[in-house]
């Protein structure tokens, strides 16, 4: 994306106010000097004058507490607000801003802590600042998203002494927000930069002018004998006082639907992340790549009801509105439902378009569901169907057995793999595309095939 500021989550601040019915505590150095009072207990046993000095000190220890509490700052003259320096991006380290303005007469050394959700960081951030009275002082922490979707961070809670160190206030800031955790932005860009550059100038050049049976309007011409009456330009033809006809040529613009399963097969792991998280960073690249080239990009993530859909667009609004939807898309555990997904699809795309397919293939004695609603699907769309492969497979056949439980599984990867490569070979002799590659090249393979379609001119 071309810039990412407006994805960055909004600051929020608040005043601070009390956080508990008695927000007040001790400090350390009260307990030590209570501990310097006890020195005088022993002399204490032979002389109860000494009792009575501990009893003094206490009682002066306490009116020092009380005064030290009293010229702390009230928890309304504190100000919190939290910050974000970039946008929230799948497995990214972000950096999150705490300020806090001290409107109080006194010198304080706070302790921050933020609630934050288990999505974003694992443990409670713990920060440490001083601010001298009437300025401000920020703390910074680090969060590192493990999951897509939306996060709610709620109470920024404050623990407050004096230089004296002998009382301790405390407050808190309700500073509740949900921010969105969008896929990796520049990981998209790292992947297609190349393919764009090599092949986009090239790719543009041969469609600029190709004639043929396209509906895209070209020019006006006279009749010919071969033109069709739909052809033919009455306006221009009453105009002109003889008939002329239209030109069109091939489409420059096609729509590409992106289809993500989100079913039980795609929540399997890889390398830290889900199928589904490899397949929503390689719809994003090629999404881009496509609005890049021209075409109208669609998206349609479906598990046992469809979770998301967007119709076909344009433009950096729709770009928006497609990553606000992938964020947001969430892994289910049950099969996902394939034939609702070619029923939808069916009822918003009627011309023939490109689907981009993002799945997984179960290992059943029968034709899984998902292949019987692609074939479906390729008599009136072009099919990519991607399936996202598992490196341990590949591994395994690859590592000799030695043993016998190693032959045992060298035998069954062997089957899948088989079986695999007979389903897909199925797929393109009905005239689908296929693709099984691993999820670190996903991307990659999948723009490259696109731009391969548009090069040819199979949609």
């Amino acid at each position: 994306m071309s810039s990412a500021a407006h994805l960055v989550p909004p600051a929020i601040g608040s005043r601070g106010k009390t956080s508990s019915r008695f927000p007040a505590a001790f400090g350390r150095r009260f307990f030590l000097l209570l501990l310097i009072g006890l020195v005088w207990l022993g002399p204490g046993w032979s002389d109860s004058r000494y009792l009575l000095a501990i009893l003094a000190w206490d009682v002066a220890l306490l009116l020092a507490w009380l005064w030290d509490f009293a010229g702390l700052p009230k928890p309304e003259q504190l100000e919190i607000r939290r910050a974000w320096t970039s946008p929230l991006q799948l497995l990214v380290e972000t950096k999150v801003t705490v300020e806090v303005q001290n409107r109080g007469n006194c010198f304080i050394e706070v302790e921050i802590l933020d609630d934050v959700a288990l999505q974003l960081r694992a443990d409670v951030p713990k920060m440490n600042v001083t601010i001298p009275a009437g300025a401000q002082s920020a703390a910074e922490y680090n969060v590192c998203p493990r999951e897509r979707g939306d996060a709610t961070l709620g109470t920024v809670s404050l623990r407050y002494q004096s230089g004296l160190h002998l009382a301790e206030r405390w407050a808190s800031a309700a500073i509740k927000q949900t921010v969105r955790i969008y896929p990796d932005l520049e990981a998209s860009k790292r992947d297609t930069i190349y393919l764009i550059r090599s092949k986009q100038v090239a790719l543009e050049k041969r469609l600029a002018h190709q004639r043929g049976k396209g509906r895209e309007f070209e020019s006006l011409r006279e009749y010919r004998e071969s033109d069709e009456l739909r052809d033919v330009c009455w306006t221009a033809s009453a105009r002109r006082g003889k008939l002329i006809s239209k030109s069109y040529q091939v489409e420059r613009s096609q729509t590409v639907w992106l289809v993500l399963d989100t079913g039980r097969l795609l929540r399997a792991r890889v390398l830290g992340l889900s199928k589904l998280d490899y397949a929503i960073a390689s719809a994003l690249s090629v999404a881009q790549v496509a609005l890049y080239s021209g075409d109208r990009v669609a998206m349609l993530a479906y598990g046992r009801r469809v979770q998301q859909r967007l119709t076909p667009g344009r433009g950096p609004s729709h770009l928006r509105a497609l990553l606000e939807g992938l964020a947001q898309v969430r892994g289910e555990e049950p099969e996902a439902d394939h034939r609702r997904a070619v029923e939808t699809l069916a009822v918003f795309q009627k011309r023939r378009s490109l689907v981009l397919w993002f799945t997984d293939l179960s290992e059943t004695a029968t034709t899984p569901d998902v292949v019987e609603n692609a074939l479906h699907l390729t008599r009136r769309h072009l099919v990519l169907f991607t399936v996202i492969g598992q490196p341990e497979l590949r591994e395994m056949l690859e590592a000799r057995p030695e043993a016998p439980d190693q032959m045992y599984r060298y035998a069954a990867a062997q089957e899948i793999v088989h079986r695999r490569d007979v389903l897909l070979r199925t797929l393109r002799h009905e005239g689908a595309l296929t693709l099984e590659v691993e999820p670190a090249r996903l991307s990659s393979a999948v723009v490259n095939q696109y731009l391969l379609a548009k090069e040819r001119s199979l949609i």
